[in-house]
C-alpha cells in the first residue's frame, strides 16, 4: 500500500507542476456560488518544487522493495 501511495502522489505533483508551467493563472469558483471568483497566479519556483517533489516521489516507489509490509 505505501508504493501506491508513493507513486500516486509523485505522479500527481508532477502532473499539478507541469499544468503551473504550461498556465500563468487560474480563476477559482466558490462551489456554493457565493462570493466571486478568485485568481490564483503561481510562484516562479512552484512548479519546478512540484516536479522536483514528485519526481523524487516516483524514485522513492522504484527504491521499495516489492513486498513492503506493514
Amino acid at each position: 500500500m505505501w508504493k501506491s501511495f508513493f507513486l500516486s502522489v509523485g505522479i500527481f505533483s508532477c502532473i499539478v507542476g507541469i499544468e503551473l508551467l504550461v498556465i500563468d493563472s487560474a480563476v477559482v469558483l466558490p462551489p456554493d456560488g457565493r462570493g466571486g471568483p478568485r485568481s490564483f497566479t503561481a510562484p516562479d519556483w512552484m512548479p519546478w518544487s512540484l516536479i522536483s517533489a514528485g519526481a523524487v516521489m516516483v524514485l522513492h516507489y522504484v527504491s521499495l522493495p516489492k513486498k513492503l509490509t506493514a
